[in-house]
Formats: C-alpha cells, sequence, structure tokens
C-alpha cells in the first residue's frame, strides 16, 4: 500500500474511533442545549403573554367598540374559560394538558397556560398560548459542531502521521532504491551465468555438477523474478493478451525439470492442447513458477508432482499436486513473509505474489491438504478470460 493511501486510511479509522468516543457527551450537550431550547420557548410565550395582557389592560369597554384580540405570526394564542371551552382562540391543536404552566405534547408543540383574575378579561380564566417547537436549529448545530470536530481530528491525524511517518518513508525510500540497484547488478551476473552454463552444456550435458548449478541459478532466477515482479507491480499496468497456455504451461514445466531432478522429484503433467488465455505473460509466469517452485520445496525427495491444465465444465483448471511435507494451516500460506516449513529457505513472498494476481484477475483458488501427505491446489480462471 502506498503511504498517502496507509496515512489516510489510518487517520479515517483514527477519527471514527474519536468520533464513537464522542458520541456519548454529544448526546449529552444535546439534550442540555434542547433543554435550553426549550426554556428559550417558554420565556418567548411568556414575553407575548404580557403583550396580550397589556393589550386587555388597555382596553376601555367605554370607548372602544370592540376589542382587536393580538395576533402574532409565530405564536398562536386564545381565552379559555373555568372549563377549558374557547371564549376566543386562535389555537387550531389539540391540547393534552389543562394545569397552567409550560407543555410539551408528542407532537412538539409547546403551549403555556397562565391563569387570570377571575372574570377581569371578557369573563375568561385561562390565557393560552402555543407554537409549533422545532429542534432543527439544535440538530443543525449539534451537527455542525461533530463536523468541525471530525474534520479538524482527521486533517489534524493526517498531519501528525505524515509528519510521524516521514522518517521512515525516507528509510523506505533508500531501501526501495537500494533494492531496485541491485535488482539491476543481478540480473546482468545472472543472465552471464545463464548463457555460459548453456554454452558449457552443449559440450558436457551429462556433467553432473553443471546441472547443480543449472538448477541453482534457476532457483536464484525465479527469486530474482518474484522481486522484480514486486517491484513493477506498483509501476505499471500488466496488458493482456492472448496466449497459448497449453505450450506456456508445458514450457515452465520443461524450465522446472532440472531443479525437480536435483531431488529425484518427477514432475508428470497433464496439458490438453489449444488452451488459450487472455492474460499477462509475466502474471502466468508467476502463478506457474512459484506453485511449481514450492511444490518442488516442499516435496520430499524421490516423490513426485503433477501439473494438470485442462477446459472442465466451461472453466480452465491449473492444479498442482505433490505429495510432500502438506500444509497446517492454509488460511497462512498467502500472507506475505510467512513460511510454515522455515527450514526450507525461501522469502514467504511468492504466494502473496499469487494472490495479488488473483484478486486483480478473479482467479479463484481451492486449497487441499494434509499434512505429511501433500497438498493440492486447485486454480480456476474465469470464462471469461479461457477459451478453446
Amino acid at each position: 500500500m502506498k503511504d498517502s493511501r496507509y496515512a489516510f486510511k489510518n487517520a479515517a479509522l483514527y477519527t471514527v474511533f474519536i468520533t464513537l468516543i464522542l458520541l456519548a457527551p454529544l448526546y449529552v450537550y444535546t439534550v442540555y442545549i434542547k433543554n435550553i431550547h426549550e426554556i428559550q420557548n417558554e420565556l418567548f410565550l411568556k414575553q407575548h403573554s404580557a403583550l396580550i395582557i397589556s393589550a386587555m389592560e388597555e382596553y376601555d369597554a367605554n370607548r372602544e367598540s370592540y376589542f382587536e384580540f393580538p395576533r402574532f405570526k409565530q405564536v398562536q394564542s386564545g381565552l379559555y374559560n373555568l372549563n377549558f371551552k374557547p371564549i376566543f382562540t386562535l389555537i387550531n391543536t389539540p391540547m393534552e394538558h389543562f394545569s397552567t404552566g409550560y407543555h410539551i405534547d408528542d407532537t412538539n408543540f409547546a403551549y403555556m397556560i397562565i391563569a387570570l383574575p377571575p372574570h377581569r378579561y371578557f369573563n375568561a380564566d385561562y390565557l393560552v398560548l402555543g407554537n409549533q417547537l422545532s429542534y432543527a436549529p439544535v440538530y443543525q448545530k449539534v451537527a455542525t459542531i461533530l463536523l468541525s470536530i471530525v474534520i479538524l481530528v482527521f486533517f489534524l491525524s493526517l498531519f501528525f502521521l505524515n509528519r510521524f511517518a516521514l522518517p521512515f518513508k525516507m528509510v523506505n525510500k533508500k531501501l526501495d532504491d537500494f533494492i531496485k540497484d541491485s535488482m539491476h547488478e543481478i540480473n546482468t551476473p545472472l543472465s552471464i551465468i545463464n548463457v555460459n552454463i548453456d554454452l558449457f552444456n552443449m559440450k558436457n550435458p551429462q556433467n553432473k555438477y553443471l546441472q547443480r548449478i543449472k538448477a541453482a541459478t534457476k532457483t536464484l532466477s525465479n527469486i530474482y523474478n518474484d522481486m522484480d515482479y514486486l517491484i513493477k507491480n506498483q509501476q505499471i499496468v500488466f496488458a493482456y493478451q492472448e496466449i497459448d497456455a497449453s505450450a506456456f504451461v508445458r514450457e515452465r514445466i520443461l524450465y522446472f525439470d532440472e531443479v525437480a531432478a536435483m531431488k529425484g522429484i518427477a514432475i508428470s503433467s497433464d496439458v490438453e492442447d489449444g488452451i488459450s488465455l487472455h492474460f499477462n505473460t509475466t502474471q502466468l509466469q508467476r502463478i506457474l513458477d512459484n506453485n511449481i517452485s514450492n511444490a518442488i520445496k516442499y516435496s520430499h525427495e524421490q516423490s513426485r508432482i503433477e501439473v494438470t491444465f485442462r477446459h472442465i465444465d466451461g472453466q480452465c483448471c491449473l492444479i498442482f499436486k505433490d505429495y510432500g511435507f502438506g500444509i497446517e494451516d492454509t488460511n497462512r500460506i498467502f500472507e506475505r513473509y510467512y513460511r510454515e516449513e522455515t527450514g526450507k529457505g525461501g522469502f514467504g513472498i511468492g504466494l502473496d505474489i499469487v494472490k495479488s494476481i488473483m484478486d486483480e484477475t478473479g482467479i479463484t483458488l481451492d486449497v487441499k491438504s494434509t499434512p505429511k501427505a501433500g497438498s493440492t491446489f486447485t486454480y480456476t480462471f474465469p470464462p471469461s478470460l479461457c477459451h478453446r
């Protein structure tokens, strides 16, 4: 994973963690703000009740023919008798409580009932004021605070993670540069060794020491190819093309014949003719080479390996079967640097590479293994990639 993606992912996780921690205090804060909002609304209704009472106090029945009851845009009001029958009302919402004081019903309709002096104001006993209480400003305020905290925590986390990771990035860059330079330096002498082995093999084909050297260089070449793939995988896009997969599989089996022969292992093959894959040759080679190499590495001496490549039920199946040590934990074999048999050498990156190719191309895998009896790896290519 790239450094920027790593920092982004961890900053996001840290932000989610902080947000979850803040949910409880935010809930308490929301309840507190809602209470304040209700108190403010109660004061708002009291202010309007004072205006109505003041208007009724100023009304003089001897001089004025009628009383114009005050009307407000945000407040409904009315006068009621002792039995809460309306004398005059602008309130359309039914009230649940008929006791003096401030009330809020289930529909968030807030209303205040104020007792009036008996028979003083149009024979009314109660003045009632109400409005629809909205908590939208409260929720908007809380959401703004939460969003501000999330954004602040995320960018602070991203900033400090990047600053904290900077020394490691520099070390990783130097390490990557060193590996790339080393790979380049290894490639040239390795190619020279292979060419000279082939030339010398033409003159001394039965030389057992030469065969051992050749097998060792092929093992080294496989490790080199894995490392080269890991480096290039993050930098280039592997192009797909039509491959004569049957011929390609046979070629890679033949390539490992000498490596297998050093342990007295025979590789038998059952490869169907005429199978083509719409695939990348480098990626297909990594699948073949790593599976054959592992089968050789984890097989007993003087045993055998079976490689099958056939068109089965409309799909291409590539099967590797060995009769070696078997696998105790098949769930961990695709972890990078994981090696179940540490004494067998290798870096534990081969099957990690295979897993990345599977994820990219949609290949499925079925692993069956019995400890001390052997393993079978069955790769199934999607029908869209395979045809005859």
